[in-house]
Protein backbone atom coordinates (compact mmCIF):
# COMPACT_ATOMS: atom_id res chain seq x y z
CA UNK A 1 0.00 0.00 0.00
CA UNK A 2 1.25 3.48 -0.93
CA UNK A 3 0.18 6.66 0.79
CA UNK A 4 0.76 9.97 -0.96
CA UNK A 5 -0.49 13.52 -0.71
CA UNK A 6 -1.91 13.22 -4.23
CA UNK A 7 -2.85 10.18 -6.30
CA UNK A 8 -3.25 10.55 -10.07
CA UNK A 9 -5.28 7.90 -11.87
CA UNK A 10 -3.73 8.03 -15.34
CA UNK A 11 -0.28 9.11 -16.53
CA UNK A 12 -1.06 10.89 -19.80
CA UNK A 13 -0.35 14.55 -20.66
CA UNK A 14 -2.78 15.77 -18.00
CA UNK A 15 -1.76 13.34 -15.26
CA UNK A 16 1.99 13.32 -15.65
CA UNK A 17 2.27 17.11 -15.96
CA UNK A 18 0.03 17.56 -12.93
CA UNK A 19 2.11 15.05 -10.98
CA UNK A 20 5.38 16.84 -11.80
CA UNK A 21 3.92 20.20 -10.79
CA UNK A 22 2.70 18.71 -7.49
CA UNK A 23 6.18 17.36 -6.82
CA UNK A 24 7.72 20.75 -7.62
CA UNK A 25 5.43 22.23 -4.96
CA UNK A 26 6.66 19.79 -2.31
CA UNK A 27 3.80 17.29 -2.38
CA UNK A 28 4.33 13.54 -2.39
CA UNK A 29 2.82 12.00 -5.52
CA UNK A 30 1.96 8.58 -6.95
CA UNK A 31 0.63 7.92 -10.44
CA UNK A 32 -1.42 4.84 -11.32
CA UNK A 33 -1.00 3.83 -14.96
CA UNK A 34 -2.09 0.66 -16.75
CA UNK A 35 0.06 1.23 -19.85
CA UNK A 36 3.20 3.25 -20.52
CA UNK A 37 3.71 6.73 -19.10
CA UNK A 38 2.74 9.49 -21.48
CA UNK A 39 -0.70 8.09 -22.21
CA UNK A 40 -2.49 8.14 -25.54
CA UNK A 41 -0.64 11.25 -26.73
CA UNK A 42 2.80 9.68 -26.44
CA UNK A 43 1.92 6.07 -27.23
CA UNK A 44 -1.07 6.13 -29.61
CA UNK A 45 -1.73 9.69 -30.69
CA UNK A 46 0.16 12.95 -30.97
CA UNK A 47 3.75 11.72 -31.05
CA UNK A 48 3.61 8.65 -33.34
CA UNK A 49 1.11 10.34 -35.68
CA UNK A 50 3.33 13.40 -36.06
CA UNK A 51 6.31 11.16 -36.70
CA UNK A 52 4.43 9.53 -39.58
CA UNK A 53 3.37 12.94 -40.87
CA UNK A 54 7.02 14.04 -40.88
CA UNK A 55 7.88 10.95 -42.92
CA UNK A 56 4.98 11.63 -45.27
CA UNK A 57 6.18 15.21 -45.74
CA UNK A 58 9.62 13.96 -46.73
CA UNK A 59 8.07 11.57 -49.25
CA UNK A 60 6.07 14.42 -50.77
CA UNK A 61 9.03 16.80 -50.92
CA UNK A 62 11.16 14.21 -52.71
CA UNK A 63 9.00 14.78 -55.76
CA UNK A 64 10.42 18.32 -55.93
CA UNK A 65 14.07 17.38 -55.37
CA UNK A 66 15.04 18.22 -58.96
CA UNK A 67 14.06 21.86 -58.37
CA UNK A 68 16.91 22.02 -55.85
CA UNK A 69 19.46 20.41 -58.17
CA UNK A 70 19.12 17.00 -56.52
CA UNK A 71 18.84 14.05 -58.88
CA UNK A 72 17.75 10.78 -57.36
CA UNK A 73 17.62 7.34 -58.91
CA UNK A 74 14.97 4.74 -58.31
CA UNK A 75 13.20 5.66 -55.06
CA UNK A 76 11.44 2.97 -53.06
CA UNK A 77 8.75 4.22 -50.72
CA UNK A 78 7.67 1.88 -47.92
CA UNK A 79 5.53 2.70 -44.92
CA UNK A 80 6.78 -0.03 -42.57
CA UNK A 81 10.13 1.66 -41.75
CA UNK A 82 8.31 4.91 -41.01
CA UNK A 83 5.99 3.05 -38.65
CA UNK A 84 8.98 1.43 -36.94
CA UNK A 85 10.61 4.84 -36.54
CA UNK A 86 7.42 6.30 -35.07
CA UNK A 87 7.16 3.51 -32.49
CA UNK A 88 10.77 4.07 -31.45
CA UNK A 89 10.11 7.79 -30.96
CA UNK A 90 7.02 7.01 -28.85
CA UNK A 91 9.04 4.65 -26.66
CA UNK A 92 11.76 7.27 -26.28
CA UNK A 93 9.22 9.89 -25.17
CA UNK A 94 7.64 7.48 -22.69
CA UNK A 95 11.06 6.76 -21.19
CA UNK A 96 11.57 10.51 -20.95
CA UNK A 97 8.52 10.77 -18.69
CA UNK A 98 9.90 7.89 -16.59
CA UNK A 99 13.13 9.84 -16.16
CA UNK A 100 11.22 12.93 -15.07
CA UNK A 101 9.31 10.88 -12.50
CA UNK A 102 12.55 9.58 -11.04
CA UNK A 103 13.99 13.09 -10.99
CA UNK A 104 10.99 14.38 -9.03
CA UNK A 105 10.65 11.27 -6.83
CA UNK A 106 7.19 10.42 -8.18
CA UNK A 107 6.11 6.83 -7.63
CA UNK A 108 4.63 4.90 -10.57
CA UNK A 109 2.08 2.21 -9.70
CA UNK A 110 1.48 -0.17 -12.60
CA UNK A 111 -1.98 -1.61 -13.02
CA UNK A 112 -5.67 -0.91 -13.48
CA UNK A 113 -7.13 1.42 -10.87
CA UNK A 114 -10.65 1.55 -9.43
CA UNK A 115 -11.76 4.38 -7.18
CA UNK A 116 -13.11 2.87 -3.95
CA UNK A 117 -13.58 6.02 -1.84
CA UNK A 118 -12.90 9.76 -2.16
CA UNK A 119 -9.36 9.08 -0.90
CA UNK A 120 -8.47 5.58 -2.11
CA UNK A 121 -7.86 3.60 -5.28
CA UNK A 122 -7.68 -0.19 -5.59
CA UNK A 123 -5.09 -1.25 -8.16
CA UNK A 124 -4.94 -4.62 -9.88
CA UNK A 125 -1.34 -5.21 -10.93
CA UNK A 126 -0.32 -7.04 -14.13
CA UNK A 127 0.28 -10.20 -12.08
CA UNK A 128 -3.31 -10.12 -10.81
CA UNK A 129 -2.57 -9.01 -7.26
CA UNK A 130 -4.62 -6.18 -5.78
CA UNK A 131 -3.51 -3.39 -3.50
CA UNK A 132 -5.22 -0.27 -2.17
CA UNK A 133 -3.48 3.10 -2.26
CA UNK A 134 -4.40 6.16 -0.25
CA UNK A 135 -4.42 9.91 -1.01
CA UNK A 136 -4.18 12.23 1.99
CA UNK A 137 -4.95 15.49 0.15
CA UNK A 138 -6.52 14.81 -3.24
CA UNK A 139 -7.33 12.23 -5.89
CA UNK A 140 -7.07 13.35 -9.52
CA UNK A 141 -8.79 11.39 -12.31
CA UNK A 142 -6.85 11.76 -15.57
CA UNK A 143 -7.78 8.58 -17.41
CA UNK A 144 -8.00 10.15 -20.87
CA UNK A 145 -10.10 8.85 -23.75
CA UNK A 146 -10.33 5.96 -26.18
CA UNK A 147 -11.16 5.40 -29.82
CA UNK A 148 -14.62 4.24 -30.77
CA UNK A 149 -16.12 2.60 -33.82
CA UNK A 150 -19.41 3.21 -35.57
CA UNK A 151 -21.31 -0.01 -34.85
CA UNK A 152 -24.62 1.80 -35.46
CA UNK A 153 -23.85 1.85 -39.20
CA UNK A 154 -22.11 -1.51 -39.28
CA UNK A 155 -18.53 -0.31 -38.76
CA UNK A 156 -17.58 -1.93 -35.48
CA UNK A 157 -13.82 -2.03 -35.05
CA UNK A 158 -12.33 -5.42 -35.89
CA UNK A 159 -8.62 -4.46 -36.21
CA UNK A 160 -8.28 -6.09 -39.63
CA UNK A 161 -10.51 -4.38 -42.18
CA UNK A 162 -12.14 -1.78 -39.87
CA UNK A 163 -9.39 0.04 -38.03
CA UNK A 164 -9.05 2.67 -35.34
CA UNK A 165 -6.19 5.14 -35.22
CA UNK A 166 -4.40 2.69 -32.90
CA UNK A 167 -4.18 0.02 -35.60
CA UNK A 168 -3.37 2.61 -38.26
CA UNK A 169 -0.27 3.58 -36.28
CA UNK A 170 1.17 0.06 -36.39
CA UNK A 171 0.00 -1.03 -39.85
CA UNK A 172 2.61 -2.96 -41.84
CA UNK A 173 1.98 -1.11 -45.08
CA UNK A 174 -0.32 1.31 -46.84
CA UNK A 175 -3.43 -0.39 -48.27
CA UNK A 176 -4.18 0.17 -51.94
CA UNK A 177 -7.56 1.69 -51.08
CA UNK A 178 -8.66 3.26 -47.81
CA UNK A 179 -11.82 4.99 -46.65
CA UNK A 180 -11.45 7.33 -43.69
CA UNK A 181 -14.67 8.06 -41.80
CA UNK A 182 -14.40 11.43 -40.10
CA UNK A 183 -12.64 14.46 -41.57
CA UNK A 184 -11.65 16.19 -38.36
CA UNK A 185 -8.02 16.64 -37.33
CA UNK A 186 -7.33 12.90 -36.96
CA UNK A 187 -8.98 11.96 -40.25
CA UNK A 188 -7.19 14.68 -42.20
CA UNK A 189 -3.81 13.77 -40.71
CA UNK A 190 -4.17 10.11 -41.64
CA UNK A 191 -5.45 11.03 -45.11
CA UNK A 192 -2.19 12.96 -45.58
CA UNK A 193 -0.03 10.05 -44.42
CA UNK A 194 -1.67 7.27 -46.41
CA UNK A 195 -1.98 9.35 -49.58
CA UNK A 196 1.77 10.09 -49.39
CA UNK A 197 2.51 6.36 -49.18
CA UNK A 198 0.37 5.52 -52.19
CA UNK A 199 -3.09 4.68 -50.86
CA UNK A 200 -6.11 5.81 -52.83
CA UNK A 201 -7.87 7.65 -50.01
CA UNK A 202 -11.56 8.50 -49.72
CA UNK A 203 -12.21 10.98 -46.90
CA UNK A 204 -15.84 10.98 -45.71
CA UNK A 205 -17.71 13.21 -43.26
CA UNK A 206 -21.33 13.95 -42.46
CA UNK A 207 -20.45 17.64 -42.05
CA UNK A 208 -20.52 19.96 -45.02
CA UNK A 209 -16.77 20.67 -44.82
CA UNK A 210 -13.61 18.88 -43.78
CA UNK A 211 -12.17 20.18 -40.51
CA UNK A 212 -15.72 21.34 -39.65
CA UNK A 213 -14.63 23.17 -36.49
CA UNK A 214 -12.29 25.43 -38.45
CA UNK A 215 -13.07 28.60 -40.38
CA UNK A 216 -14.82 27.75 -43.66
CA UNK A 217 -12.21 29.51 -45.80
CA UNK A 218 -9.52 27.36 -44.20
CA UNK A 219 -11.52 24.19 -44.79
CA UNK A 220 -12.03 25.15 -48.44
CA UNK A 221 -8.29 25.78 -48.89
CA UNK A 222 -7.40 22.40 -47.38
CA UNK A 223 -9.99 20.73 -49.60
CA UNK A 224 -8.30 22.23 -52.67
CA UNK A 225 -4.87 21.10 -51.47
CA UNK A 226 -6.07 17.55 -50.77
CA UNK A 227 -7.85 17.23 -54.11
CA UNK A 228 -4.65 18.30 -55.90
CA UNK A 229 -3.11 15.23 -54.24
CA UNK A 230 -5.96 13.03 -55.56
CA UNK A 231 -7.63 12.54 -52.17
CA UNK A 232 -11.33 11.89 -52.82
CA UNK A 233 -13.40 14.06 -50.43
CA UNK A 234 -17.05 13.29 -49.71
CA UNK A 235 -18.69 15.79 -47.33
CA UNK A 236 -22.32 16.12 -46.35
CA UNK A 237 -22.29 12.35 -46.68
CA UNK A 238 -24.18 9.48 -45.11
CA UNK A 239 -23.08 5.85 -45.17
CA UNK A 240 -25.28 2.80 -45.60
CA UNK A 241 -25.38 -0.78 -46.85
CA UNK A 242 -22.11 -1.61 -45.08
CA UNK A 243 -20.71 -5.10 -45.66
CA UNK A 244 -17.53 -5.96 -43.78
CA UNK A 245 -15.61 -8.80 -45.36
CA UNK A 246 -12.40 -10.62 -44.49
CA UNK A 247 -10.31 -8.61 -46.98
CA UNK A 248 -12.46 -5.61 -47.92
CA UNK A 249 -15.37 -3.39 -46.90
CA UNK A 250 -18.16 -2.24 -49.19
CA UNK A 251 -20.71 0.51 -48.55
CA UNK A 252 -22.84 3.13 -50.23
CA UNK A 253 -22.15 6.82 -49.78
CA UNK A 254 -24.98 9.30 -50.26
CA UNK A 255 -24.16 12.93 -51.07
CA UNK A 256 -26.63 15.43 -52.50
CA UNK A 257 -29.31 12.75 -52.63
CA UNK A 258 -27.26 10.43 -54.83
CA UNK A 259 -25.88 7.13 -53.54
CA UNK A 260 -22.68 5.69 -54.98
CA UNK A 261 -21.02 2.37 -54.11
CA UNK A 262 -17.53 2.18 -52.64
CA UNK A 263 -15.38 -0.87 -51.93
CA UNK A 264 -12.04 -0.47 -50.16
CA UNK A 265 -9.38 -2.69 -48.65
CA UNK A 266 -9.55 -0.96 -45.26
CA UNK A 267 -11.74 1.50 -43.38
CA UNK A 268 -10.24 3.80 -40.76
CA UNK A 269 -12.78 5.16 -38.27
CA UNK A 270 -11.61 8.60 -37.15
CA UNK A 271 -14.96 9.91 -35.96
CA UNK A 272 -14.24 10.82 -32.39
CA UNK A 273 -13.21 9.55 -28.99
CA UNK A 274 -15.01 8.58 -25.80
CA UNK A 275 -13.85 9.45 -22.25
CA UNK A 276 -12.43 6.60 -20.16
CA UNK A 277 -14.94 6.63 -17.32
CA UNK A 278 -16.35 3.10 -17.43
CA UNK A 279 -15.44 0.54 -14.79
CA UNK A 280 -13.28 2.78 -12.61
CA UNK A 281 -15.74 3.21 -9.74
CA UNK A 282 -16.63 6.86 -10.21
CA UNK A 283 -20.41 6.73 -9.90
CA UNK A 284 -20.22 4.36 -6.92
CA UNK A 285 -18.44 7.05 -4.88
CA UNK A 286 -20.73 9.85 -6.10
CA UNK A 287 -18.81 11.33 -9.03
CA UNK A 288 -21.38 12.41 -11.59
CA UNK A 289 -21.15 12.50 -15.38
CA UNK A 290 -22.75 14.97 -17.73
CA UNK A 291 -25.14 14.01 -20.52
CA UNK A 292 -22.20 13.44 -22.91
CA UNK A 293 -20.39 11.04 -20.58
CA UNK A 294 -17.70 13.43 -19.34
CA UNK A 295 -17.00 13.97 -15.65
CA UNK A 296 -18.78 17.01 -14.25
CA UNK A 297 -16.32 19.55 -12.84
CA UNK A 298 -16.62 23.05 -11.42
CA UNK A 299 -14.39 26.03 -12.19
CA UNK A 300 -11.73 24.56 -9.88
CA UNK A 301 -11.84 21.25 -11.86
CA UNK A 302 -13.26 19.53 -8.78
CA UNK A 303 -15.90 16.85 -9.29
CA UNK A 304 -19.17 16.47 -7.44
CA UNK A 305 -17.18 14.72 -4.70
CA UNK A 306 -14.96 17.14 -2.71
CA UNK A 307 -11.30 16.19 -2.95
CA UNK A 308 -11.67 14.34 -6.26
CA UNK A 309 -10.60 16.32 -9.33
CA UNK A 310 -10.80 15.51 -13.05
CA UNK A 311 -8.51 16.85 -15.78
CA UNK A 312 -7.82 16.21 -19.44
CA UNK A 313 -10.14 14.42 -21.85
CA UNK A 314 -12.38 12.97 -19.11
CA UNK A 315 -13.21 16.53 -17.97
CA UNK A 316 -14.67 17.48 -21.34
CA UNK A 317 -13.66 19.16 -24.59
CA UNK A 318 -11.55 20.41 -26.15
CA UNK A 319 -9.93 16.97 -26.07
CA UNK A 320 -6.40 18.23 -26.61
CA UNK A 321 -3.17 17.21 -24.90
CA UNK A 322 -2.09 20.79 -24.23
CA UNK A 323 -5.44 21.60 -22.64
CA UNK A 324 -5.03 18.62 -20.30
CA UNK A 325 -1.49 19.59 -19.40
CA UNK A 326 -2.56 23.11 -18.42
CA UNK A 327 -5.38 21.67 -16.32
CA UNK A 328 -2.82 19.44 -14.60
CA UNK A 329 -0.75 22.48 -13.62
CA UNK A 330 -3.81 24.41 -12.41
CA UNK A 331 -5.11 21.53 -10.30
CA UNK A 332 -1.68 20.89 -8.78
CA UNK A 333 -1.39 24.51 -7.73
CA UNK A 334 -4.90 24.54 -6.26
CA UNK A 335 -4.20 21.38 -4.26
CA UNK A 336 -1.01 23.00 -2.95
CA UNK A 337 -2.99 26.02 -1.75
CA UNK A 338 -1.99 28.49 -4.44
CA UNK A 339 -4.32 30.67 -6.52
CA UNK A 340 -3.42 29.80 -10.13
CA UNK A 341 -4.42 31.95 -13.08
CA UNK A 342 -7.67 30.51 -14.48
CA UNK A 343 -7.64 28.84 -17.87
CA UNK A 344 -9.17 30.86 -20.69
CA UNK A 345 -10.54 28.00 -22.77
CA UNK A 346 -11.23 30.29 -25.72
CA UNK A 347 -7.49 30.91 -25.96
CA UNK A 348 -6.47 27.28 -26.41
CA UNK A 349 -5.09 26.87 -29.94
CA UNK A 350 -6.19 24.13 -32.32
CA UNK A 351 -3.57 22.41 -34.44
CA UNK A 352 -3.86 19.94 -37.32
CA UNK A 353 -0.55 18.62 -38.65
CA UNK A 354 -1.48 17.57 -42.18
CA UNK A 355 0.14 19.32 -45.13
CA UNK A 356 -0.59 22.15 -45.40
CA UNK A 357 -0.83 22.52 -41.64
CA UNK A 358 -3.85 24.19 -40.03
CA UNK A 359 -3.93 26.13 -36.76
CA UNK A 360 -6.41 28.50 -35.19
CA UNK A 361 -7.43 30.34 -32.06
CA UNK A 362 -10.58 32.18 -31.07
CA UNK A 363 -13.67 32.69 -33.19
CA UNK A 364 -14.25 31.68 -36.79
CA UNK A 365 -15.78 34.23 -39.13
CA UNK A 366 -18.98 32.17 -39.08
CA UNK A 367 -19.12 32.49 -35.28
CA UNK A 368 -18.55 36.26 -35.52
CA UNK A 369 -21.49 36.51 -37.92
CA UNK A 370 -23.69 34.35 -35.70
CA UNK A 371 -22.90 36.59 -32.72
CA UNK A 372 -23.57 39.70 -34.83
CA UNK A 373 -20.18 41.18 -33.97
CA UNK A 374 -18.81 44.23 -35.70
CA UNK A 375 -15.58 42.88 -37.15
CA UNK A 376 -13.02 43.30 -39.91
CA UNK A 377 -10.99 40.58 -41.67
CA UNK A 378 -7.37 40.74 -42.77
CA UNK A 379 -5.76 38.08 -44.97
CA UNK A 380 -2.33 37.52 -46.39
CA UNK A 381 -1.36 34.67 -48.75
CA UNK A 382 1.87 32.73 -48.28
CA UNK A 383 2.33 33.01 -52.05
CA UNK A 384 3.29 36.65 -51.41
CA UNK A 385 5.70 35.81 -48.57
CA UNK A 386 9.43 35.69 -49.42
CA UNK A 387 10.34 32.92 -46.98
CA UNK A 388 7.48 30.72 -48.19
CA UNK A 389 8.65 31.17 -51.77
CA UNK A 390 12.23 30.20 -50.93
CA UNK A 391 10.95 27.08 -49.18
CA UNK A 392 8.61 26.21 -52.03
CA UNK A 393 5.69 26.14 -49.58
CA UNK A 394 3.34 28.82 -50.85
CA UNK A 395 -0.02 27.14 -50.22
CA UNK A 396 -2.34 28.80 -47.73
CA UNK A 397 -2.78 32.08 -45.91
CA UNK A 398 -3.07 33.85 -42.57
CA UNK A 399 -6.49 35.22 -41.64
CA UNK A 400 -6.98 37.61 -38.72
CA UNK A 401 -10.40 38.73 -37.51
CA UNK A 402 -10.41 41.91 -35.44
CA UNK A 403 -13.07 43.81 -33.56
CA UNK A 404 -13.87 46.88 -35.66
CA UNK A 405 -13.60 49.65 -33.07
CA UNK A 406 -10.76 48.69 -30.74
CA UNK A 407 -8.72 46.18 -32.75
CA UNK A 408 -9.16 43.22 -30.38
CA UNK A 409 -8.17 39.94 -32.04
CA UNK A 410 -11.40 37.94 -32.16
CA UNK A 411 -9.92 35.01 -34.05
CA UNK A 412 -6.92 33.95 -36.07
CA UNK A 413 -6.62 31.18 -38.64
CA UNK A 414 -3.55 29.89 -40.45
CA UNK A 415 -3.25 27.28 -43.17
CA UNK A 416 0.21 26.70 -44.57
CA UNK A 417 3.72 25.56 -43.73
CA UNK A 418 4.48 25.55 -39.99
CA UNK A 419 1.04 26.94 -39.12
CA UNK A 420 1.07 25.01 -35.84
CA UNK A 421 4.19 26.92 -34.78
CA UNK A 422 3.12 30.32 -36.13
CA UNK A 423 -0.21 30.36 -34.25
CA UNK A 424 1.52 30.99 -30.93
CA UNK A 425 2.28 34.63 -31.68
CA UNK A 426 -1.47 35.12 -31.92
CA UNK A 427 -2.11 32.92 -28.87
CA UNK A 428 0.15 35.14 -26.76
CA UNK A 429 -1.58 38.19 -28.25
CA UNK A 430 -5.07 36.98 -27.32
CA UNK A 431 -4.10 35.83 -23.84
CA UNK A 432 -2.59 39.25 -23.14
CA UNK A 433 -5.32 41.21 -24.95
CA UNK A 434 -3.01 42.70 -27.55
CA UNK A 435 -4.57 44.44 -30.53
CA UNK A 436 -3.70 44.20 -34.20
CA UNK A 437 -2.02 47.61 -33.86
CA UNK A 438 0.30 46.20 -31.20
CA UNK A 439 1.25 43.27 -33.42
CA UNK A 440 2.05 45.78 -36.15
CA UNK A 441 4.36 47.64 -33.74
CA UNK A 442 6.36 44.42 -33.28
CA UNK A 443 9.20 44.31 -35.81
CA UNK A 444 9.13 40.94 -37.56
CA UNK A 445 12.40 39.56 -38.91
CA UNK A 446 12.73 39.32 -42.68
CA UNK A 447 12.42 36.96 -44.41
CA UNK A 448 10.19 34.88 -42.15
CA UNK A 449 6.83 33.16 -42.42
CA UNK A 450 5.78 35.18 -39.37
CA UNK A 451 5.74 38.30 -41.52
CA UNK A 452 2.49 36.96 -42.97
CA UNK A 453 0.88 37.43 -39.54
CA UNK A 454 1.95 41.07 -39.41
CA UNK A 455 0.70 41.61 -42.97
CA UNK A 456 -2.68 40.03 -42.19
CA UNK A 457 -3.03 42.37 -39.19
CA UNK A 458 -2.16 45.30 -41.45
CA UNK A 459 -4.72 44.10 -43.99
CA UNK A 460 -7.41 44.09 -41.29
CA UNK A 461 -6.66 47.83 -40.90
CA UNK A 462 -6.56 48.47 -44.65
CA UNK A 463 -2.78 49.00 -44.69
CA UNK A 464 -1.31 45.79 -46.13
CA UNK A 465 2.11 46.36 -47.74
CA UNK A 466 3.00 43.31 -49.85
CA UNK A 467 -0.30 42.25 -51.36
Amino acid sequence: MATADVLFLGGGPAGYVGAIRCAQLGLSVAVIEREGLGGTCVLWGCIPAKSLLESASLVTRLAHAAEHGITVGDVTIAMAPAVKRSRAISAQNSKGVEFLFKKHKIRTIRGVGTVTSPTSVSVTAPDGTTETHQATRALVVSTGSRVRGLPQIGLALNKTTVLSSDEALVIDGAPKTLAIIGAGAVGCEFADVFAAYGSKVTLIDVAETILPLEDREVSAELTRAFRKRKIDIRTGATIGDVVVGATSVSMSITTGGTATPLTVDRVLVAAGRAPNVDGIGLEAVGVRLDDRGFIKVNDALETTVPGIYAIGDVAGPPMLAHKGSREGVVVAERIAGLAPHPITYGNIPNATYCHPEVASIGLTEEACKAQQLDYRVGKFPFSANGRARTAGETDGFVKVIREAKYGEILGAHIIGAHATELIHELAVARENEFTVEEIDLTVHAHPTLAEAIAEACLDSMGRVIHA
